[in-house]
């Protein structure tokens, strides 16, 4: 146990670089703290991400952590995912595509005393990544002034997550998480006319706190073959230690005199207070369905913005607001018991919908909704000894869009490996 404990937290910090490589193209990562991650799994992406009342030792449901209590005596799994995505960018008449991929999750799942499971993990939490510029003319000359946009980083976390089932059918779990990361943000405004300074302002913040998630699961039988699981979440919202700042610089073109002045705001940024609750049914062990829905209360908390009327940096309770998630999924699997030697009915085939509100507004109105419409695989992989690891393959259509501003269609495409083996098992040799 102490070796696989060492090993497991070796694996989370060593995958620290790989996961802070996560990153998009989107304009829309220019706002607030960037493109948000579902944080869901290879097994649930092709759900659309359904999690509150899933709940299945052989699969690491980090979102939920009463799920963990589930996971048996003999079980180690691991879990890792690798994306790729191809987005279509549209705003009037133009259109620009753009191809993505990336490192997502690693995560692992044991069970250090009866109906006591404890998980670790690195995910990522938002994302910012784009570049692009505008070009106009100045009155009726032939001078063009070019306003150019970009910026990268983005915040991840790091968890630890203890579940326990403290009666039959009763769970609760937590999270721990170290919230770290990022971000800088550029504007720079230059002209072909050479007697016309460079303006240029930067964005930027850097983050290192605390997160706390909890989670509880009720699970009746209602009969032989019929379950029913209740979920629900509740993260804490708080400041996140961040000082954001604004540096703003004017290059003088003729005498090559650059001035500077910046300005910063102490402990700026701030995660909101989630809540989130769902409910699986499950027939025979072989079909589960269930709808989950996600209060993100963004409205609550405040960004910092320059103030057009008195052109100062400060914060803005007027930037967020509340995000609203709902999803619906399936998981069918015809046979569920490993007996049979036909490939196709081992297979879990998933399919998953979702519908999420903006949480920032774009200069008063609101911000890109979001769709998604999702289908996966999960593909036993087996040998003479295991037959508990999955590769889970999902794909998911995902469209954002808002009035007189971009359109966004990806398609994705995700890979996760669960290691789902038997540790602690007693060889017979007859």
């Amino acid at each position: 146990m102490k070796k696989f404990l060492l090993s497991s937290i070796l694996l989370g910090f060593g995958t620290l670089s790989m996961v802070a490589q996560s990153g998009t193209k989107s304009p829309y990562s220019q706002y607030g703290l960037g493109v948000l991650s579902d944080q869901s799994q290879g097994f649930n992406r092709g759900m659309s991400g359904l999690f509150q009342g899933f709940r299945n030792g052989s699969q690491v449901n980090m979102q939920n952590p009463a799920s963990y209590s589930a996971v048996d005596s003999l079980s180690m799994i691991f879990d890792v995912g690798v994306a790729g995505q191809f987005t279509n960018f549209k705003e009037g008449g133009a259109k620009v595509n753009a191809k993505t991929a990336n490192f997502e999750y690693a995560t692992a799942l044991f069970r250090v005393f009866p109906k006591f499971g404890v998980s670790i993990g690195v995910i990522p939490f938002s994302n910012v990544g784009y570049s692009y510029s505008t070009q106009q003319n100045v009155g009726t000359s032939t001078t063009t002034t070019t306003m150019g946009f970009s910026g990268e980083g983005g915040l991840h976390q790091a968890y630890i997550g203890l579940g326990y089932e403290f009666f039959k059918g009763f769970s609760l779990g937590v999270n721990a998480s170290y919230l770290w990361g990022s971000y800088e943000r550029n504007i720079v405004v230059s002209s072909s006319d050479s007697y016309v300074n460079t303006l240029s302002k930067v964005y930027g913040a850097e983050v290192s706190n605390y997160k706390l998630d909890f989670g509880a699961q009720y699970q009746q039988q209602l009969s032989k073959k019929d379950v029913l699981t209740i979920g629900a979440t509740f993260g804490l919202g708080h400041k996140i230690g961040a000082d954001p700042y604004l540096l703003v610089s004017n290059l003088d073109t003729q005498t090559g005199t650059l001035t500077a002045t910046g300005d910063t705001i102490s402990n700026g940024l701030s995660i909101p207070m989630t809540i989130g609750a769902g409910i699986a049914y499950s027939h025979n062990r072989s079909l589960t369905v269930g709808v989950d829905y996600l209060l993100q209360r963004w409205g609550s908390e405040s960004f910092p913005v320059v103030n057009e009327l008195t052109n100062k940096y400060q914060l803005s309770s007027d930037y967020y607001m509340n995000r609203h998630k709902f999803t619906v999924g399936a998981d069918w699997i015809p046979s569920p018991l490993p007996t049979t030697r036909n490939l196709f009915k081992r297979i879990h085939y998933r399919v998953g919908a979702s519908y999420a509100t903006p949480y920032y507004k774009i200069n008063g109105q609101d911000g890109p909704k979001e769709m998604t419409v999702s289908a996966g695989f999960g593909i036993p992989l087996t040998n003479a000894w295991n037959n508990r690891s999955v590769l889970n393959v999902s794909f998911q259509w995902v469209n954002q869009s808002a009035k007189n501003l971009i359109t966004e269609n990806s398609f994705r495409v995700t890979v996760g490996l669960t290691f789902n083996e038997r540790w602690f098992a007693k060889w017979k040799v007859d």
